[in-house]
């Protein structure tokens, strides 16, 4: 039975009423490793099932046809861009960021959607299979972009992890349910493209679409001294032009002649469309944000290890710092005794509290116990006057700015701006056995000759896509497998 014909009946099967929905962090986590066999499947079919009852009952912008998609894309372009602008006018007459009030809010959204970004494109993995069948080459393309073709300095997931670990932003594990309800959505989607099929294309209409908040994102990120880059990239690649809006609404176009019910079809890839509203959202990330909830709920964190770690000459307040730290409830009362005592002086620079010098001095005692991320919530809440939304804001060079600056000295040299490497002739061992960006030269050599030993295409297809998970997609050898898959493709 052909792909089509399976994702076609009347209805997809109802989600199991008389069982617990499953937990969005355990779907999440158990399809992370890779392909999900027996248990695991049947828990993210069900957890599907379960989000699309959900997201049927919201409502849509989506065309109910195919010929009013291209107009809607260019109006919903056009309406972007004249509400960017009107963003960019505002900041240029004075008015203040719209999302982030300090880096320390910035660096907490980057942790926060860290779930849903690490999984960036997961959803049209399953749709590889079909790499023979020209009218799914839209969204395979995709899939391959999102991949950054296995260029790493392309490759989006690659390009999220280095943010997060820039900034010390990658312990995002403990992270409320809602924000893994997006991530496991698209690794739901990944592996059950059989069924799926056309909620994979609305999900795909739906998350392809440039939104307002990612133009907002990138403009901000860039002003706080953090690198854009993963946010600009989106901006290019998903134009409604050539990008992958545009190829979103062909690969539909293409795909729906061959379907038998072409209203059922449209209905289900509706429902997929509305699956991009669950869960958190960029606007209600930012929305949450409170600088002092995060850093009691640091402080919370480090107490589980730290409350045994003081001496009794550790004292605050009349107490014993193991003795504050031995209630987690107690952290926002011993950081007020810590302020009245001038160990932290609230509404000045973070360098001139005692306390912060514990944590960065050239003998800091605390030196390595706070991630820079922790330590930008502290400094950030300490520059805070009490009773105010914010600190003041430190005049800082831009990202770019200070990339500029780097250049000029000839000091940074971009790896976006060097030539793209090849194919195969680049992944053999330098003169004296070194690798190309530390990859492990062994393992894709093996590749390279199991490739070329394969009787068939096919069958070197298929190798390929099994290294391209995305589980697997961002390792070296899944980089490699990808500049393969796309090379015979092509």
């Amino acid at each position: 039975m052909s792909l089509l014909a399976q994702t076609l009946p009347d209805s997809i099967a109802s989600a199991r009423d008389n069982s617990a929905a499953p937990v969005p962090s355990a779907v999440y986590r158990a399809l992370s490793p890779g392909v999900p066999v027996g248990n695991d499947r049947a828990l993210a079919r069900t957890f599907l099932e379960q989000q699309l009852q959900q997201a049927r009952l919201l409502s849509s912008d989506l065309p109910d046809n195919t010929a009013g998609m291209e107009t809607w894309i260019t109006e919903r372009s056009e309406a972007i861009g004249a509400e960017y602008n009107a963003y960019l006018k505002q900041r240029r007459d004075g008015a203040p960021r719209r999302y982030f009030t300090t880096k320390a809010h910035a660096l907490f959204f980057l942790k926060h959607v860290a779930p849903t970004k690490l999984v960036d494109g997961a959803w049209l993995y399953g749709v590889l299979e079909r790499w023979d069948d020209p009218d799914f080459r839209p969204l395979i393309q995709t899939y391959l972009e999102e991949l950054g073709d296995g260029v790493p300095d392309k490759n989006h997931v690659v390009l999220y992890k280095k943010l997060l670990a820039t900034h010390g932003c990658d312990q995002w594990q403990d992270v409320e349910e809602t924000h893994f309800v997006q991530g496991a959505i698209q690794l739901a989607l990944a592996y059950d493209a059989e069924h799926f099929l056309p909620e994979i294309i609305g999900y795909n209409l739906g998350y392809e679409q440039l939104p307002l908040h990612l133009l907002i994102t990138a403009y901000e990120l860039n002003e706080l001294g953090i690198d854009p880059y993963y946010f600009t990239l989106h901006i290019t690649v998903d134009n409604g032009g050539t990008g992958h809006a545009f190829k979103a609404v062909q690969a539909l176009q293409q795909l729906l002649p061959r379907c038998g019910d072409a209203n059922a079809f449209l209905r289900r890839v509706q429902d997929g469309y509305r699956l991009n509203d669950l869960g958190a959202s960029t606007n209600s990330v930012i929305s949450e944000f409170d600088l002092e909830a995060e850093l009691v709920h640091i402080m919370a964190t480090k107490s589980v290890v730290g409350k045994n770690m003081h001496s009794d000459y550790c004292r605050v307040g009349g107490r014993g710092i193991n003795d504050w730290l031995s209630d987690p409830q107690q952290i926002p009362a011993m950081l007020g005794e810590l302020e009245k005592a001038g160990w932290i002086q609230r509404g000045q620079p973070a360098d001139n509290s005692r306390f912060w010098r514990l944590i960065q001095s050239e003998r800091a005692e605390m030196f390595g116990v706070f991630s820079a991320y922790e330590q930008q919530i502290l400094s950030d809440w300490i520059a805070t006057v009490p009773g105010e939304a914010t600190a003041p804001a430190a005049r800082t060079p831009s990202f770019r700015a200070r990339q500029r600056a780097l250049d000029t000295l000839g000091l940074h040299h971009s790896p976006r701006s060097g030539a793209v490497r090849g194919i195969i002739r680049h992944h053999a061992a330098h003169a004296d056995g070194s690798a190309n960006d530390g990859e492990d030269i062994g393992e894709l050599r093996q590749l390279e000759l199991q490739v070329a030993s394969m009787g068939n295409k096919q069958a070197a297809m298929r190798l390929l896509q099994s290294l391209m998970t995305p589980a697997r997609h961002h390792s070296a050898v899944g980089l490699m497998a990808t500049r393969l898959f796309r090379q015979l493709i092509d």
